[in-house]
């Protein structure tokens, strides 16, 4: 019998897949959830307790109330419904093993170890279910040395190098402002998912996709990876100013800030162009140079910038063609006419806080004649067991 329900409203390219999501706290549920924008049927699992992140806060939703709703948990759990099931008990296992006999895909990041003690390791899940792809996330990795660690973001960032290369200098490590080693986890693992969808096509069999917290850090260190593995460079936090190119960063206005990203010789033409500066000047011609010189570059631009406002530096900017732009506060990028135009902003009603709007999903989809058939209709983040009797009823009656 297919969990899909009759009544279900998503529609996009993964329209018709079964998710079953084990996950808690961030990297698993956003991958999730990725998954269901695109039209997947995912329900989430969770033990009686729910997710961690129900209580993460503040802030709530109605603080005070009963109906108290963490905004972490609504941040990566939209088009979901949500079951609850004890994992530790027989009729949790068997509710779990019926649901796995029926569907796509299976997502879980406990600890490398936790399932398999629970009576689900990897060989006895593809002998469920041939057809089964199985995502699992962990912190560090499911084997090597350190293959049991815990896996949260923070620690990960730093374990990862990813602090040792951001902040001010390289004795001011921070980390970045948003979960981003959870996040790119999540990311990484939806598209092993659907890479190993596409080979199911091929060969009728199911197979086992891993990524950790460390692989995902790991995996976008870009030009500071290979400064050292190629150059042998060890790359340190710079602030706000690109370590290889340059002029590219921050600067002061005289009422705010602006960044430029001059990321060829002929942008930096037409910057001395615009601000009457001579491109030639020495230790300033070509990119390498600069970069050499970078604190004296960043101090003649610093100089100009500072006698003008920001609008103006703007629109001078764009007029002579030179990439910039300005450091917005997240209120004022929800606020701002063009991320609405871009539909990331998506209204859902919610079981007990009504209607309330979230962020909305990064990608769009359009034929081949430009018609946009990106979903429309989205679904609220679950309360806690929100579809128990609806999975009991297409399990055939209670567990």
């Amino acid at each position: 019998m297919s969990l899909t329900s009759s009544d279900n409203p998503s529609t996009g390219p993964l329209t018709g897949l079964t998710v079953i999501d084990l996950t808690r706290a961030l990297a698993g549920p956003h991958a999730a959830m990725m998954l269901g924008d695109l039209g997947a049927e995912v329900i989430k699992v969770e033990s009686p307790t729910g997710d961690d992140t129900r209580g993460w806060g503040p802030p709530f939703a109605h603080p005070d109330g009963a109906d108290r709703e963490s905004t972490y948990f609504l941040c990566a759990n939209r088009n979901k419904k949500s079951i609850t099931l004890d994992l530790k008990t027989d009729a949790g296992r068997t509710a779990l093993e019926a649901l796995l006999q029926r569907a796509d895909v299976l997502m879980e990041n406990f600890r490398p170890g936790v399932l398999d003690r629970l009576g689900f390791a990897e060989q006895r899940l593809l002998a469920l279910n041939p057809q089964l792809i199985m995502l699992s996330i962990s912190g560090f990795g499911h084997d090597g040395p350190e293959a049991g660690r815990a896996g949260y973001d923070q620690i990960a960032q730093g374990e990862a190098g990813l602090m040792a290369v951001t902040g001010s200098g390289p004795h001011d490590p921070q980390r970045v402002g948003v979960p981003i080693a959870d996040l790119l986890a999540g990311m990484y693992g939806a598209f092993g998912v659907l890479a190993a969808l596409q080979e199911r096509e091929r060969t009728g069999r199911g197979q086992v996709v891993r990524s950790s917290l460390l692989a995902a850090v790991v995996g976008v260190h870009a030009f500071q990876g290979t400064k050292w593995t190629v150059a042998g460079k060890v790359g340190e936090a710079t602030g706000n100013h690109h370590p290889s190119i340059c002029p590219y960063g921050l600067f002061d206005t005289a009422d705010g800030a602006v960044q430029i990203a001059v990321g060829s010789e002929g942008l930096w033409q037409r910057f001395c162009a615009g601000f009457n500066l001579d491109p030639a000047t020495p230790g300033m011609e070509s990119n390498p140079q600069r970069v050499a010189n970078q604190k004296r570059v960043n101090e003649l631009v610093q100089s100009v910038f500072a006698l003008h406002p920001t609008d103006e530096l703007l629109a001078t900017l764009d007029r002579i063609g030179v990439p910039a732009g300005r450091i917005r506060t997240i209120r004022e990028v929800y606020e701002w006419d063009q991320t609405r135009s871009q539909g990331l902003l998506v209204d859902v009603d919610h079981a007990t806080l009504g209607t309330i709007t979230l962020p909305g999903p990064p990608l769009r989809f359009f034929d081949i004649d430009g018609a946009e058939r990106t979903r429309r209709r989205h679904t609220a983040p679950p309360v806690l067991g929100a579809d128990n009797n609806l999975v009991e009823q297409l399990l055939g009656g209670g567990r």
